[in-house]
């Protein structure tokens, strides 16, 4: 897609001319195209609903185009959550949005032309180069929440957290608590923080975040990382400890709070209270036409490797996976959906699934092409490799990749799994030198972790 050009002015400049007919500004004083004041007021309140992760801000999205079927900022935004449904059917009406609004481009602004750019490149599965847009966004409009949260949500899917934290950083000097949403941008800081390894700061700016506003999921999660970044499993348990009914109006981002809960209870030794949050609660978001694979499928590898039966529960979450195969939106849930075939069984469709991954990545451009050829598709034969009990070849396929597995995206806590699964295969594969090295890097990380040192000394001498 071509990215926009000409327009109205060169940024988020507020003229005087335009004020009596057809601008009206965000909850940050951000120019918004639009004629109609309820519209704007729509367009704000979803972004709000959006930093809560509350269920409300496709409805509302809906409600301001209704009030002004030109608003572009609300298609826009419309087309981030078709987006974010992570499915290949809906790439064309996405794109058929994008070129659309492109004919809008001479009235808008350069703020929301850049919106416009920055979701032509998503629909065109290059989030590398929507991150970049937004970013330059951002140099204009330091108060853009909405691209600060898009930036910082995609960001985290190419596994790059300096940029989480650089790009926020140079936000900072514009925010304050005198700001509407600073409390959101406090929440994006403190998990950028997390994910760079200054967990006193994450958790200080975490923590005022939740003070501010205690509806932010994202800056909640944001202090459970670093609980348990630090180990310190029965605090991050009392953190997270929200029933179904606490988060009853929230988005299915809340099944990833209680994944995290779940593995606190994991690392106190909890299994049976790991799996009873996964019956209950993880499940609990799935419908006909979703199934949360990734948050289910991590948890159920983590407690089959500590040796618990997990009985049929992979049945689902393969059913869901095979229909997928072939979407390649983003490398972190083609990861997960080869777990889930692979652990069921399902050796043809993961077969398929490669296949295609292969197609995919020799036949397109862009970052998630590139991240699929350089790291998804072995990631994955490593996988497939495991769950087929040939612990050797996982090791000598996961061995060598183990500390460049960023471009699968999602956290350091998340991609542990696939390190926890090189270690599972090097002691079930004998492959004793690189067991012993693998618990030797996880001791001098973490020094006195009970597990590590008693996988440690069963290796023997």
């Amino acid at each position: 897609m071509t990215p926009l050009t000409g327009g109205r002015d060169g940024g988020n400049s507020y003229f005087p001319q335009y004020e009596s007919t057809n601008m009206h500004t965000d909850a940050q004083g951000n120019v918004l195209t639009t004629e109609s004041a309820e519209a704007a007021a729509l367009f704000s309140q979803a972004i709000t609903d959006f930093m809560d992760y509350r269920t409300t801000p496709s409805a509302r999205l809906k409600e301001a185009l209704e009030k002004d079927p030109d608003f572009a900022l609300a298609a826009c935004f419309r087309g981030c959550f078709l987006m974010m449904l992570e499915n290949r059917k809906i790439l064309p009406r996405v794109r058929e949005t994008v070129d659309t609004l492109r004919k809008q481009a001479n009235s808008l602004t350069r703020r929301e032309r850049l919106h416009i750019d920055a979701l032509g490149a998503w629909a065109d599965l290059d989030i590398l180069e929507a991150c970049r847009t937004w970013e330059e966004l951002l140099t204009i409009a330091p108060h853009d929440i909405l691209a600060m949260k898009l930036h910082h949500t995609m960001a985290f899917y190419t596994g790059r957290s300096q940029v989480l934290r650089s790009v926020i950083e140079g936000a900072l000097h514009a925010w304050d608590e005198t700001v509407p949403g600073y409390s959101a941008v406090q929440g994006m800081y403190a998990y950028a923080l997390e994910e760079c390894g200054a967990y006193d700061e994450a958790e200080k700016w975490g923590r005022d975040a939740v003070a501010s506003n205690p509806n932010d999921l994202w800056a909640i999660h944001a202090v459970g990382h670093v609980l348990d970044m630090q180990r310190r499993y029965e605090e991050g348990a009392d953190w997270l400890n929200f029933s179904a009914e606490d988060w009853s109006d929230r988005n299915p981002f809340k099944a990833h709070l209680w994944w995290h809960c779940a593995l606190f209870h994991l690392g106190m030794g909890d299994p049976d209270r790991a799996l009873n949050m996964h019956d209950d609660l993880l499940r609990s978001i799935n419908s006909d036409s979703y199934v949360d694979v990734s948050n289910q499928a991590s948890l159920l590898k983590r407690l089959e490797m500590q040796g618990m039966d997990v009985s049929t529960r992979w049945e689902l979450l393969a059913d869901h996976s095979a229909t997928r195969i072939d979407d390649h939106i983003l490398t972190f849930r083609d990861a997960h959906f080869c777990l889930a075939l692979a652990a069921a069984g399902r050796t043809e469709t993961v077969r398929d699934q490669l296949a295609s991954m292969v197609a995919f990545a020799k036949d397109n451009d862009g970052w998630t092409a590139e991240a699929t050829a350089s790291t998804l598709i072995p990631l994955c034969d490593g996988i497939v490799a495991y769950e087929s009990g040939d612990y050797k070849a996982t090791c000598d396929i996961l061995w060598p990749m183990r500390n460049d597995l960023a471009p699968v995206g999602g956290s350091h806590t998340q991609r542990d799994l696939f390190r926890q699964i090189l270690e599972d295969a090097a002691v079930k594969g004998s492959c004793t030198e690189l067991a012993r090295t693998l618990f030797s890097e996880r001791l001098a990380q973490v020094p006195g972790d009970a597990t590590y040192q008693a996988k440690y000394v069963a290796l023997g001498a």
